[in-house]
């Protein structure tokens, strides 16, 4: 399908590029009903108005854009780098952009491939259940990284990669780990389950349970607050302290990520118990705070240089065409350090 310009919704709507120029930057110059027939026509089409025409000219036409969905999570601090460094040595322009927790990151990356004529797109965090209708208004290969390896059947035939450690193998790798230190009321803190980060390691915690023949704690599954950002150390700290304050036996938490677990360290703190004695407490991602952090932090170490170089030197690849798109997984490492012992 042909992209949609501006003279194609003039056209459509018998007036001319002006008019539907006007329309789009709110002028004051334009009948009502003619604007709301072209604002109806535009949304109809998914066409995407290119704010600045002269901004679009001087754009550097060799220019990859990076979205990241929860930036505040310092396990994207160290891979932004390494992308950079990448994009800058093969003589490229990056296009960093935070999306909000509400926004659709695919949204966000049609407006910037419009305005910034991308020739490639990055994808950290975020979700990966998008409809394959508006997935392939996508023009520019893209990759997405972090966000999970259970691929939806019906983006089988959409041409892009996806780079990630298998989430649900991993999580419930640590979960065995603390089953094997005897712990049986282990809390976890996580997602609400319609995003695949947190609904994949919960899979993976379930299923340790299931196969080595325990009950699943249910009372025990604590969702991060959702007004707030969901792998922050603050939304670690509250879910825990919410925890604490209930009553609810535990001796062992386990956090989807270590900034969680990191807040949830505090929580355990301030209620007078100590770590590991009382209390083990397990993360996941590997930041490197959770290595000099008091005590050290049990973690799944994902490999962050190693996932960051894959990306977008097979994005490079993929732009040249030197290579297709492919699906790869990368195996994490258990970390057992301080923050956990026997229950």
């Amino acid at each position: 399908m042909a992209e949609i310009t501006i003279k194609d919704i003039a056209r459509q709507c018998g007036v001319g590029v002006s008019t539907v120029s006007r329309a789009i930057n709110n002028h004051p110059d334009i009948n009502p009903e003619t604007k709301r027939m072209i604002l109806e026509e535009i949304e109809k089409t998914g066409f995407i108005p290119n704010n600045s025409a002269r901004n679009l000219k001087r754009t550097d036409a060799k220019c990859i854009a990076v979205l990241v969905k929860g930036i505040t999570n310092p396990f994207f601090s160290s891979m932004i780098q390494i992308i950079e460094e990448e994009t800058q040595r093969n003589r490229y322009a990056l296009v960093l952009r935070h999306v909000e927790a509400q926004e659709d990151e695919i949204d966000v990356a049609l407006e910037l491939e419009k305005e910034k004529r991308l020739r490639g797109i990055v994808f950290l965090g975020g979700k990966f259940e998008h409809s394959e209708e508006k997935i392939r208004k996508l023009k520019v290969p893209f990759i997405f990284s972090t966000i999970g390896v259970n691929v939806p059947v019906q983006m089988n035939k959409v041409e892009f990669s996806n780079i990630a450690v298998d989430d649900r193998l991993e999580s419930k790798k640590m979960t065995e780990y603390l089953l094997h230190l005897g712990h049986r009321r282990i809390a976890l803190i996580t997602e609400r389950s319609d995003l695949p980060i947190g609904r994949l390691r919960t899979e993976g915690f379930r299923r340790a349970f299931d196969e080595h023949g325990f009950t699943v704690p249910e009372e025990l599954i604590c969702y991060v607050q959702e007004d707030i950002d969901h792998y922050s150390m603050e939304n670690g700290y509250l879910t825990a302290k919410k925890l604490l304050e209930s009553g609810q036996e535990v001796t062992a938490i386990y956090a989807i990520s270590d900034s969680l677990a990191i807040g949830a360290c505090r929580a355990v703190h301030e209620a007078g118990k100590r770590i590991p004695e009382d209390i083990s407490v397990a993360g996941y991602d590997g930041i490197e705070l959770g290595e000099y952090y008091n005590p050290k932090l049990t973690t799944i170490k994902q490999p962050v240089e190693e996932i960051a170089k894959k990306t977008i030197r097979l994005l490079l690849d993929v732009i040249a065409e030197r290579k297709e798109h492919q699906q790869i997984v990368c195996p994490a490492q258990l970390v057992e350090r301080e923050s956990t012992g026997p229950c």
